[in-house]
């Protein structure tokens, strides 16, 4: 097979980009994920509709996404990092510090969330992980020029030590002035990034059924005109040729792109497209409107190879995007939307009316009977009229009680589907649940979301990975990361051969969920009455209080809390302290060793390190009986 030309390389990059964008519009992706973007905003109704009756939302959807979104990344994760050799044993811990706080510092927790937000809303999202490196011309003070030329002339004046014969073709000292330079390059970024990229921007090879066996992976950017154009990244010869595009961008509908284009401000826009061949290792970048490369493909940046994260939801078989969680409410939210519609402009139609003669009331008789005033006398004109007959009820068809029983049999609908029960939501239920059958409705719901969770999970793992092998590869000097030790933190300088090596990547399980407080102190607790009988023999008590005051409780320096250790007397030769009386430092047969005396077995002990007010202050937050006396 003949190696293709440059030209005919092109031709096929673009075909395949162009394929791949008529598959996912004909495929119906397009327009799938804008309606669920609108059922997500609560646009449920049609845009622009006229009616006299009230379109009412109840947004069902909107409240699904935001009870399932903070119970799987509201928090920092705390990545672990296993050496998978021994050479990298001691390693290891660094590195997990080092992962940690780069997570942190740099807060990937905020692209991420957003990532999740596309995961649930549109059953799968993007998270592109690479190296930003960018630099900018800045003009040189007087000072650093001065100083840079006093640098050359030192130089100078010892190369003229050194070889005096030549020292004759050496420049003037104007010349060096001259030859000073006015600017100078200044590094803005030289770090790892981690980033949300909308579905929308992100084409595939139409053939693949997951990110494995994809061929090649597009990501579309839209950039202003000019800056494109003067990209020294980009080939001269291509960048000189960059049009403007249309910006009518996928994400929205034929009518909000009209609108879109009256808001946008005059400047220019091009669409450029990153091009991984996946298959060849390679990456081309090349515009929209153009007959060639601006970036010739290249051998893949990164170590790991194409850049981008997947996060899938609920996987199809054979097809590569999977469902969201709103794809399969989307029928029963807009009946939940017309049901309370059909309630609200029935009430307003068939609100109380009264029938009356019209030449039965004069204009006072007319403002007393509108009045809202109690008591207010109604002075009535026609007396051949009996006053029964003068205002009458209007008969009313009352709405049928089966239009309320269809709103509460959709929302429970809603929340099985969903998994989203209405104690997750926040609301009592209308029929009162046993604590049984409250727990498994409960649990029922958390294995929904831990399905979720463990695949938010691997995508953190998997971006701590890329992260490190990042620093690995492109690190230069030293960096600093803020590792914990036993008085608190502190902040360690490292360099690359700190952190190399082979690594596997987890995250600490529950560690991105919201922090119950409720259930921490529960936890807490239990903790002291399950090592409550190993207090002072293998449990160290002044640890084990440290330890719940500042997991279960959440207090930042525990240590104001502990009591001094009390000296032990000298003991004599017979097992008494000096002074004492007979028999007062034995100890009581069966007592385990070190076991303050004065103590039941399992008790807390003033003298251990744990203030009994503490313990009691304690034990009323709880409202749980702790083994102390």
């Amino acid at each position: 097979m003949a190696r293709k030309n440059k030209s005919d390389r092109f031709e096929d990059t673009k075909r395949r980009i162009d394929a791949a964008t008529r598959w996912r519009d004909e495929m119906g992706y397009d327009n799938l994920w804008r309606r669920m973007t609108d059922l997500y905003r609560g646009k449920h109704w049609p845009r622009g509709a006229v009616t006299p009756e009230d379109m009412i939302t109840v947004n069902l959807a909107f409240s699904t996404i935001n009870v399932i979104a903070p119970s799987v990344s509201v928090n920092h994760p705390k990545i672990v990092v296993t050496p998978n050799s021994e050479e990298n044993q001691d390693r290891a811990a660094f590195v997990e510090a080092v992962v940690n706080h780069l997570w942190r510092h740099h807060d990937f927790r905020k692209p991420f969330r957003r990532a999740v937000k596309d995961f649930l809303i549109f059953g799968h999202s993007w998270v592109k992980v690479g190296w930003q490196f960018l630099e900018q011309e800045r003009t040189l003070s007087d000072a650093e020029r001065d100083e840079m030329l006093e640098e050359a002339l030192g130089e100078a004046d010892a190369f003229a030590a050194e070889e005096p014969i030549l020292a004759g073709g050496l420049p003037t000292d104007d010349e060096m002035a001259a030859n000073i330079p006015q600017t100078a390059m200044m590094v803005v970024e030289d770090q790892p990034f981690v980033e949300r990229i909308s579905p929308f921007d992100i084409l595939v090879d139409p053939e693949a059924t997951c990110i494995e066996d994809a061929k090649w992976i597009a990501q579309r950017i839209v950039r202003p005109l000019e800056a494109a154009r003067t990209d020294r990244r980009y080939k001269a010869s291509a960048r000189k040729n960059l049009s403007a595009d249309s910006l009518l961008y996928s994400m929205y509908s034929v009518s909000t792109r009209q609108e879109q284009e009256e808001y946008l401000d005059t400047e220019e826009r091009c669409v450029v497209y990153e091009y991984y061949d996946i298959t060849e290792n390679t990456l081309s970048v090349l515009p929209q409107s153009g007959d060639q490369y601006l970036i010739d493909p290249i051998a893949m940046p990164y170590a790991y190879g194409q850049p981008f994260v997947m996060m899938r939801n609920y996987d199809i078989p054979d097809y590569f995007y999977p469902m969201g969680d709103l794809e399969a409410l989307e029928s029963l939210q807009q009946e939940l939307d017309k049901t309370r519609s059909q309630m609200m402009n029935a009430r307003k139609r068939y609100a109380r009316k009264y029938l009356y003669h019209e030449r039965s009331f004069g204009p006072e008789g007319r403002e007393a009977l509108e009045s809202d005033t109690d008591g207010r006398l109604v002075p009535v004109v026609d007396e051949n009229k009996p006053l029964g007959e003068t205002v009458v009820p209007m008969p009313q068809t009352p709405l049928s009680p089966e239009i309320y029983n269809m709103s509460e049999i959709v929302e429970a609908d809603i929340n099985t589907v969903s998994g989203v029960s209405e104690y997750a939501r926040g609301q009592m239920p209308e029929i009162r649940r046993t604590a049984t059958e409250a727990s498994i409705i409960a649990d029922a719901g958390n294995a929904r979301a831990a399905d979720k969770l463990a695949t938010v999970e691997l995508a953190i793992a998997q971006i701590g990975r890329r992260v490190i092998q990042l620093m690995q590869q492109f690190m230069t000097g030293e960096q600093m990361a803020q590792v914990a030790d036993k008085g608190g933190s502190l902040f360690v300088p490292y360099a690359r051969d700190d952190i190399t090596g082979e690594y596997d990547f987890s995250v600490e399980a529950g560690s991105t969920q919201p922090i119950n407080d409720t259930i921490r102190k529960q936890q807490a607790v239990s903790l002291l009455n399950a090592l409550a009988p190993l207090v002072g023999t293998v449990i160290d008590p002044q640890a084990l209080a440290k330890h719940v005051l500042s997991n279960g409780f959440g207090i930042k320096d525990p240590d104001k809390f502990m009591m001094q250790q009390q000296p032990q007397q000298p003991v004599g030769p017979e097992g008494a302290a000096p002074g004492a009386g007979p028999g007062a430092g034995q100890m009581p047969p069966g007592m385990p060793v070190g076991m303050p005396m004065g103590q039941p077995e399992g008790a807390f002990s003033p003298t251990g390190g744990v203030p009994p007010e503490l313990l009691a202050q304690i034990q009323g937050q709880m409202d749980v009986d702790l083994p102390f006396s």
